[in-house]
C-alpha cells in the first residue's frame, strides 16, 4: 500500500486534473446516480447522469462536494476494495458520531469526512 500522504497527493492531483463530466461519471460508476445525487444535495438523481455526459454542469457548491467525495474515494481505495468503500460511504462511522460519511459531505462536513477516512485506513 502506497503511504498515507502520497495516496492523499495522489488523489488529490487526480481529483483536480479531472473534468467535472469525469468526476461525475467516475462517482456515478464507483457509487450509483442515488448516493451521489444524496451527497450532492439535489433531489433528482439523473442530474448525475446529465453531469457525467457533459449534457449540464452543477453548481459550484455541489461541484465542491462531488470533487470532495472523488477525492475520498479514491484516497480510500488505494486500501480498500470498492465495493468495502461504497460500503464505507453509507454505513455509520464512529469517527463522524455514527452518521454516514455520505450524509457528512452532504452538509458540508468534507473535513470531518476525510478525518473519518484517513482513521479508517489507519485502521480506527
Amino acid at each position: 500500500m502506497p503511504k498515507l500522504r502520497d495516496a492523499s497527493v495522489e488523489a488529490h492531483r487526480t481529483t483536480v486534473e479531472s473534468t467535472m463530466a469525469d468526476v461525475a461519471a467516475f462517482l456515478q460508476d464507483a457509487l450509483g446516480q442515488k448516493l451521489v445525487a444524496y451527497m450532492a444535495g439535489v433531489a433528482d438523481a439523473k442530474a448525475v447522469g446529465r453531469w457525467a455526459s457533459g449534457e449540464r454542469s452543477p453548481r459550484a457548491e455541489t461541484e465542491r462536494r462531488l470533487r470532495d467525495a472523488q477525492y475520498i474515494f479514491r484516497l480510500l481505495v488505494t486500501k480498500e476494495s470498492p465495493y468495502t468503500v461504497r460500503a464505507w460511504f453509507v454505513g455509520l462511522n464512529p469517527q463522524l458520531d455514527d452518521e454516514s460519511p455520505a450524509a457528512a459531505i452532504r452538509e458540508g462536513r468534507t473535513r470531518d469526512a476525510v478525518v473519518a477516512a484517513k482513521a479508517f485506513l489507519a485502521g480506527g
